[in-house]
Parts: structure tokens; sequence; C-alpha cells
């Protein structure tokens, strides 16, 4: 229920001491830098979820630079950030577009149903804003009129088809069918909640009848014992189909079972929400203007693509891609002419389109691509990217934090006011428990088997408990001879 309703509850933490040491922030983990950004002189901005913070080349004082933003962790999780002398600044939110002005952040309405943006870029006297669905337009000197949108032409490769995880994603959600999808979910969880209570109810209370004295307390118990009963069994015939879809779709959004479907496509299903026109709804990932070829590269959930027109015509997809996790692209941005440099929790690897050649800038070796599908995170899983002058580039590790491509790590520990004021979101909290990584700390990397085992186990006591109740009930209707 808590992850159906993000925005609702963004404005809500908790605190990193409540949770296992794996939350705690050392050596800018989990996330807390996406990337940086140079803002004149010796000033760089740095961004991720611990929002956007200023410092210099040397990386050893740090100030906030987040007053503006609504309160709460996931309100302040930048995904993107650009600055111009003559547009200023602009930081992409989860939930919106923000423009920093008179000390502050302003939110700037754009025309989206969904204001999850993923990349602002500012081309010439341009601004352009990508969201997960959607980009848009406006003029970046001050006074412009608002923003427009650019009608995206779909890929070449378009089958009019979605991905299989998508479909069970927003099946599991309910997103399939907008709030009202979430609405039903919500319910399921409400139901799970009662049905576990009450199931609980029948299997412990004989155990206290044992132990109680008296004949009215004994009556009592039972009685409540039986009306317990009955709801369990009303609530849970009724609502069993529903529960055995959501426990099923939700064992695939996690390994192992995510990767066989990864790669799978299958038919949007009508009137749903995947029922969409737009052919890059969900889609958009990242977006960058390759100036020495003079065409735009999308980054998409399942590919690279260009447009060498200004999005006159469909969109190419480049013939050869570089691994990307399925959790999502972090890092894009050119490398040199002609080389790109693709980050992910899949590793981080030059990428040559015009060749072809992808190199591990880890190991050093050339990717080739077996075509087979694989584990959803590399050995380095890369949330973030920033480089500190010409001789150092610093990648940040999900788990492990900042280290350096050249063997050194110019970055300091990460600064008690950063700290303070990193909790984690309530959204990533339940996240955490959901998936079952919160007991990581305990289970090492088996806890991955958490959500498949338990799911399994779920549908077991769903399926029995369903039969239990139908074949009492048609033992009650036999009549005896």
């Amino acid at each position: 229920m808590v992850l159906n309703h993000r925005e609702l509850l963004s404005g809500m933490d908790v605190s990193r001491r409540f949770l296992p040491p794996g939350y705690r922030l050392n050596n800018w983990n989990l996330g807390a830098v996406k990337g940086s950004v140079k803002a004149g002189g010796d000033s760089i901005l740095v961004y991720g979820n611990i929002g956007v913070w200023l410092t210099d080349s040397t990386f050893r004082s740090f100030q906030d630079m987040n007053a503006g933003f609504p309160e709460g962790t996931d309100n302040r999780k930048i995904n993107t950030l650009s600055w111009s002398r003559v547009a200023g600044l602009y930081a992409g939110t989860l939930f919106g577009l923000y423009h920093f002005h008179g000390g502050s952040w302003e939110k700037v309405a754009i025309p989206a149903a969904h204001a999850r943006v993923v990349k602002v870029l500012q081309l010439g006297d341009s601004l352009l804003v990508m969201t997960r669905s959607n980009l848009f337009t406006a003029r970046s000197t001050p006074g412009s009129s608002g923003f427009h949108e650019i009608p995206v032409p779909k890929g070449e490769d378009n089958d009019g088809k979605v991905g299989l995880f998508k479909t069970i994603w927003v099946i599991h959600s309910g997103e399939i069918y907008g709030l009202a999808g979430k609405l039903i979910v919500d319910s399921i969880g409400i139901i799970l909640v009662v049905l576990c209570i009450t199931g609980l109810t029948w299997f412990l209370v004989p155990y206290r009848l044992k132990k109680l004295k008296g004949d009215l307390s004994r009556a009592k118990l039972k009685r409540f014992n039986r009306m317990s009963l009955k709801w369990h069994n009303v609530i849970g015939s009724w609502a069993i189909l529903v529960l055995l879809l959501n426990t099923a779709a939700g064992i695939f959004l996690r390994p192992p079972l995510l990767i066989p479907i990864a790669g799978v496509r299958v038919a949007k299903l009508k009137y749903t929400e995947l029922d969409n026109p737009n052919p890059w709804f969900d889609r958009f990932r990242d977006l960058l203007y390759d100036e020495e070829n003079k065409r735009f590269m999308v980054a998409a959930g399942d590919g690279f693509y260009y447009s060498g027109d200004r999005f006159g015509s469909d969109l190419k997809l480049f013939p050869v891609q570089p691994p990307v996790s399925v959790m999502g692209i972090n890092v894009f941005e050119k490398n040199g002419p002609g080389h790109y440099l693709v980050g992910s929790f899949s590793g981080i690897f030059d990428w040559e389109p015009a060749t072809g050649r992808t190199i591990d800038c880890i190991t050093r070796t050339e990717y080739l691509d077996t075509g087979q599908g694989g584990p959803p995170f590399g050995k380095v899983t890369v949330a973030g990217y920033i480089r500190c002058n010409d001789s150092t580039r610093i990648l940040f590790d999900y788990a492990r934090g900042a280290f350096s491509l050249e063997g050194k790590n110019p970055l300091p520990p990460v600064p008690q006011p950063i700290v303070a004021a990193s909790p984690v979101s309530l959204w990533n909290t339940a996240l955490e428990i959901h998936t079952g990584r919160i007991f990581e700390s305990v289970l090492g990397p088996f806890y991955i088997l958490i959500v498949p085992l338990v799911g399994l186990s779920t549908l077991f006591i769903l399926i029995s408990g369903f039969f239990s109740w139908w074949l009492a009930g048609r033992r009650k209707k036999v009549v005896p001879k």
C-alpha cells in the first residue's frame, strides 16, 4: 500500500539508525551521488539521492543547495541537473522540474501527466526536458512563454508490443488500471493482513483454550474463533483469484525468475494503462545531443536510438547495443570523439557505435554480447559517475561507494551535515522490506531467494486454504443415507 502512493507519502522519512548497518551512508554509497555539474570557476554541484550540494575541486566543504524542495528525501532525489550562464540552474526530480531562483528552488509547470523528469538539456537558446514518456522544449532565456511537446516518432523497430516484465509489473502494482487499479491492489494488501490475523487466530486459539479455566471464558473465546474463521473463509474465498494473480506476478519481478522474462515482449493488453498510443510511454531514460555527429541520442528502457533530423522521422536503432541492467541506465555521456560512457548496475562501458566495440572500463576487456540473458547486477553496480578533472574519474558503486578508475579517490568521507540531511524515505524503506533486501545483512546473497520462496509459500497456503474450505463445504452438503 505504501509502494502504490509514493508521491502522497513523499514527505515521510525513516532515520537510518533504525535500519541495518548496510543502509548507512559510507563512502558516498547507496546512490548518494549520480553526477556533477560545473557551475563556473571552481564551483561544482554534485547531485543524486542526497539532493544538490555545492562544493569545489577539493571536495572538502559542502554547501546545502536544497532550499525550496518540499520536505522529504523523495522530493529531493535528483535525476538530472543542468546549468548555464543564460538560463541558470534546473533540476529534474521524481516529481517534476525545478528552477533555482533567488536562493531556492521553484517548481516549473510542464504539461505532463507523469512529471518524472529524467533529463534536462540546454541546447543553444532551447531548454529540453525529458520525462519517462515525453519530450518538451521551451526557450531557455528569461521570460519564455512555457513548454510545448516535441512529438517523438516511433523507433524503426517498433513492433507495437511491450516488455513482459513491464506488463507483470503494472499488474502486480495495479497501475495497469491507473488509480482504480492501485486501490484494488491496496484492498488486496488489506485482505492479506486480515487473512494473516484470522488465520493465526484459528491456529493459536486451541492452545489458548487448553490453558483457560472457566466455561464462560472458554465459550467467549470459541465464539470469537468461529467468527474469525467465518470471515477468514468468506473473504478468502471471494478474493482467491486476485490474491493468486497478484502473488504469482510478484514472484517474477525479482531474480532469479526475473531473468528469463527480462527480454520477452508481448502484445499490449487492451483497454489498460499499457494500451497507450505514445510509442515511448514510460520508455525514456536519458537524452544526449552529440555535437560531433549533429544528432540526438535517446536511451530508452529497451535500447539506444538516434535522430539526425531533430525528431523529424522514425528514430534509428543503433545496430550494436551496450549492456544495460534491467534496473536502468545511470550514466550516459560523451567520452571522447565517437565514444560514449554507459553505466548501470551491469557495470560501466566505453561504447563506440561506429565500430560496435564496447570496452569494459573496469577490466579493460572487450564486451561480447552472447545473446543470452544474465543476472541483472554486475560485479560493479554503477549508480553514478563524476569527472573531477582531466585525470580523475570517480565511479559510485551502489553498495561500496566511490572509487576512482585511476586507482585514487580524492573524495573525503561523507560530511556529517549530508548524513544528517539524508534519511531514507518511507517509500524506499517499504521497498527494501518488500523485496527482501533489508535481510541481506543476515542472509547475505541468499536474500535474493526470499521473494520467490515466500511467493511460492503464499501460493501454496492460498491454494490449500481454498480447497480446505471448498472440500469442507462439499462434505456438509452430503446428505447421509
